[in-house]
Formats: C-alpha cells, structure tokens, sequence
C-alpha cells in the first residue's frame, strides 16, 4: 500500500523543516503535502482527503519566499498540531482492506479482475420505511448491512455510509461523530429537509452528498451505483521538451512525487515519434530551444488531427504578456513562466488533463450508461477478434434486446425508459469481468463480447443475468413493473470477422424474440 510511504515522506519533510525552517525545506513539504492530498483524494478516501486538503490550504497560505522563513512559532505548533491529527486519523486508516469483493457469479475463461463491491451500511432507527431502497440495491448485486444509531462498530473497510437523518434530535452532532469514526468513508445522508441552512449544515458535519425529502429511489439508486462503480484510473502521462537536463530532472521529480509517468525528451525533432510511443496525456514543451522553439513545435504537432486535442503547457522565463498570448494562439493551451512553484504546476497539469480525458471518454462512451458507444464497440471488437486469432483463443459475441421496451416508453414515459437502460448497463458492468467489453450498441440493444469464452460459457452466464434482470421491481408510482430481455450468441473463430460476428448474433436474436421472448439462441 502507498499510504504509510507516503505518510512517511510528509512527516520526513516537516522534520527536516523543523529542523532546519528554510524556504527550499518548506517547499518540499508543500510538495508532499500535496502529493498525499492527490493521493486520498484519487483512492476516494473523503474524510481523509479533507483533512489532508484543510492541511494543505493552511501550508499555502504560508508559502511566501525566503524571506518569510522560518514562520512564528505559534504559527507552527498549529501547523504541527494539524498535521499530527491528519497522522492519526491515517493511522487509523492504514491497513484496511480495500478489495472487498462481490461474490463470483458463474464465469468463463480464467479467473480475472472483477469490478469491486464496496461495502454498504445503512444507519436509520427505522429500516422498514428504506425496504425498496435496499431491495433495488440488492438486485444488482450490493449487500447493504442494517445498524442502528446505537449499534455502530469499527470496520476494516470503509463502507459507504447511508445515513437516514430523519428523527434525529440533532443531526449535526450524529453526523460529526460518524465523520470522525469514520473518516475514510463516504457519508450519504438521506431524509434531509430541503432547506438551504439545514442542508449546509449537513455538508459541513461531514456529509459528502445529501438527498432532499423526497427525492425519488431511482436518483438514490443512481447515485450509489455510480460511487460503486468508481473505478481506479490510470496514471496520468506527461511528456516533457526541454533541451535542458537539469530542467527536465527537476520537473520529472516534481510531477512524479504525484505519481505521474513522465518522459523526458531533449530533442524536440523527435516529438512526433515520442508522442506515437508514449501516448502522453499532456505535453510540456520549453519556449526557447535551439533548433525548433516551442511554438514551433506545437504547430508541428497540430498538423496531426490525432494530436490535435492533446493539451500543450508552454515552459519559458518569457514574460512580455503579448509573446505569451502569441504563443497559444498557436497551438498552446497553457502557459507557466520559469521558475515554477512545483504545486502550481501539479495542479494545472492534473486539471488539463483531467478535461482532456472527459473529452475523450465522452468521444468514447455513452453519455446515458457510461458503456462503450456503438463505434468504440465495434473497434473493440475487431481488436478482440484480431488478439484471439493470434492466441487460437475463442471468444464469444452476445447481442441483446430489452423486450417490449417500446410499450415501457409509451405507458411510463421516456425518463422512466432511460432509467431501464441505466439498470441494464450497471447490472452487465456488476456481474461481467473488467476484460469483457460492453456497449449500447443503439437504443435498447447492447453488445456484450467476452474474450476467452465459448458460446455455451456465454450462455450459462447471461442466461444468469437473464433472470436476475427479470426479477427486478422497477417503481412507478405507487406501484412496480417487471422487464426481462432476449438475446443472441455467436462464437469466434466459427465468425471470424467483427461485422459477421454481429449479424449472426443478431439473426438468433430475432429468432429468441420470435419464439417468445425472455431467452437465450446460440447460432
């Protein structure tokens, strides 16, 4: 695990400030400070990250120079103080088991990663009125514990929390006090007045997101499946153009401290081979080279459409504002003037590509279910025939239909259609391994390939979720309505090309829709 290493460079650094209270010490404590910030904040470790943030908002005000080191020393016993609770609260924390698991449904291939189970509890003195709640959230798979204001104990996971407020004679103190039992959890706080002054008192005892009275069980249920299915991102990746070594060391440890891949490049006539091999997620490029500038470059690099969207930060100790201006006008999307507070530079690299990886996952997926968007599903799908043609692997392609969906949207209305479909998609994502690829492939038809498995391991395991998605009670009104759905199989290498794959998956589709609908064929 990172943490303890990460604790134990933060408090190695103010050590060393302590010790001797330079301005450089003082920097490389901010560094790390934000370094473990990032970190609790990318493991979604809320309670924590906001200790860590608060810490983190005190040290910056109190950056300065050199000439405003050391700092008071009652100004420094509180720095001491806050950084010594955040210690404690990671002590605490430190050791729990983050890779709780669902159980295994029935899968093919060899074992893989599955999606991650959080653990849920709900804490309400009265269960019984939340019963369709915890109903719609076992359907798909979630196991939610039941404890009382009273009953609540230590956990080795942090759980998400569901926090029912209601008839609570002081719900700032109660929430305080999970806050503080549990400071790596989500809080989620249920029966919430809808009243401005009620509901910032809440978010400031600690609640992370607040449902209103009233609000309806499909948006909860929205909201918890989307914090389960959060999913670890890749590490960021930064090339940097500097023809100066010493430059580029610097700026290669000030950003991976943050856990950011970096390569470093000296020669800016092989950008456009480094950006092929490397696939960097944002480039820093130096102002002032040699043989190409900058600006130069980034005009090489926006010649190529797949490059056009990569982010571009410009380096430089330039600092006439219109050169500057100029500079993004030409193909830049930042611009940092030498020399450079490491923390700044951090925070724009993580923020450029934070937006330039929402551009592209909204190029990619879905905006409804967050699946693979009908294009992306085919070349995924190609690139899946292709590996298993190469291992003399199988592999199997399933299209499925949600049955009578038409009648859903004309008698329900199109919201309570497009909740059906969200249904679908994180039951599919909850149940399938990381491995398998699962798009909407139009409507309320998807398509579900999974690398490895024959057409009869296909079956066994959609014909599952077949049933599990027909048991399902979807609430409307005062009352609930049951959907199923029918699919079709196809197999590689018996199809050996993506598009004939899906014609004939889809052709025993209709045939499973024709003999009745709610099942499975196998071409």
């Amino acid at each position: 695990m990172d943490l303890p290493l990460k604790q134990q460079n933060l408090l190695r650094a103010w050590q060393s400030y302590r010790q001797t209270p330079r301005f450089d010490n003082f920097v490389e404590f901010a560094v790390m400070l934000n370094n473990l910030t990032e970190f609790l904040r990318d493991k979604n470790a809320v309670g924590l990250h906001r200790a860590g943030h608060q810490l983190e908002q005190q040290a910056l005000a109190l950056f300065g120079d050199e000439t405003t080191h050391p700092i008071a020393d009652n100004i420094l016993q509180n720095l001491d103080h806050s950084l010594h609770e955040l210690s404690r609260l990671i002590e605490d924390f430190i050791g729990a088991s983050t890779s709780h698991a669902p159980e295994r449904r029935i899968q093919p291939g060899p074992p893989l990663e599955l999606r991650r189970q959080r653990l849920l509890w709900f804490i309400s003195n009265d269960v019984a009125q939340w019963q369709p709640l915890q109903d719609q959230l076992r359907y798909f798979g979630l196991t939610v514990e039941n404890l009382a204001w009273t009953g609540l104990r230590s956990s080795e996971e942090a759980p998400l929390l569901l926090v029912d407020l209601a008839g609570l004679a002081d719900p700032q103190t109660s929430l305080r006090r999970i806050r503080q039992d549990y400071p790596a959890s989500q809080i989620i706080c249920l029966s919430v007045p809808s009243d401005f002054t009620l509901l910032q008192n809440a978010l400031r005892a600690g609640c992370d997101i607040c449902f209103p009275e009233g609000t309806p069980l499909p948006a909860i249920v929205t909201q918890i499946l989307d914090l389960n299915d959060s999913q670890e991102q890749e590490a960021f990746r930064v090339l940097v153009v500097d023809d100066s070594p010493t430059a580029s060391h610097v700026i290669k440890r000030a950003l991976e401290e943050n856990g950011i891949i970096v390569r470093t490049l000296t020669d800016p006539m092989a950008v456009l081979d480094a950006l092929h091999q490397f696939n960097p997620d944002l480039l820093l490029l130096d102002m002032y080279m040699p043989q190409c500038t900058g600006v130069e470059a980034a005009r090489v690099i926006r010649q190529h459409n797949e490059f056009l969207s990569v982010p571009i930060v410009y380096l430089s100790g330039e600092t006439d504002l219109g050169l500057q201006i100029d500079a993004l006008r030409l193909g830049g999307d930042h611009f940092l003037t030498k020399p450079f507070n490491p923390l700044f530079l951090n925070a724009i690299v993580k923020s450029k590509i934070e937006r330039y990886r929402a551009l592209r996952r909204s190029m990619y997926h879905d905006s409804l279910t967050g699946l693979l968007n009908h294009t992306t599903s085919k070349t995924r799908l190609d690139a899946a025939i292709e590996a298993a043609r190469r291992d003399g692997s199988s592999l199997a392609l399933a299209m499925l239909d949600i049955d009578h969906f038409k009648k859903v949207n004309d008698t329900y209305g199109h919201p309570i259609g497009d909740q059906i479909i969200r249904s679908i998609a994180w039951l599919l994502k909850q149940r399938l391994r990381r491995s398998d690829i699962i798009g909407r492939y139009g409507g309320e038809e998807f398509l579900v390939a999974l690398p490895g498995a024959t057409e009869m391991e296909a079956m066994v395991t959609l014909d599952q979720i077949r049933q599990d998605f027909a048991d399902i009670r979807h609430p409307y009104s005062s009352g609930h309505f049951q959907l199923s759905f029918s699919a079709g199989i196809a197999g590689f290498p018996a199809f050996d090309q993506g598009d004939a794959l899906i014609k004939a998956a889809d052709d025993v589709l209709y045939i499973a829709k024709r003999s009745g609908r709610n099942r499975i064929c196998i071409a």
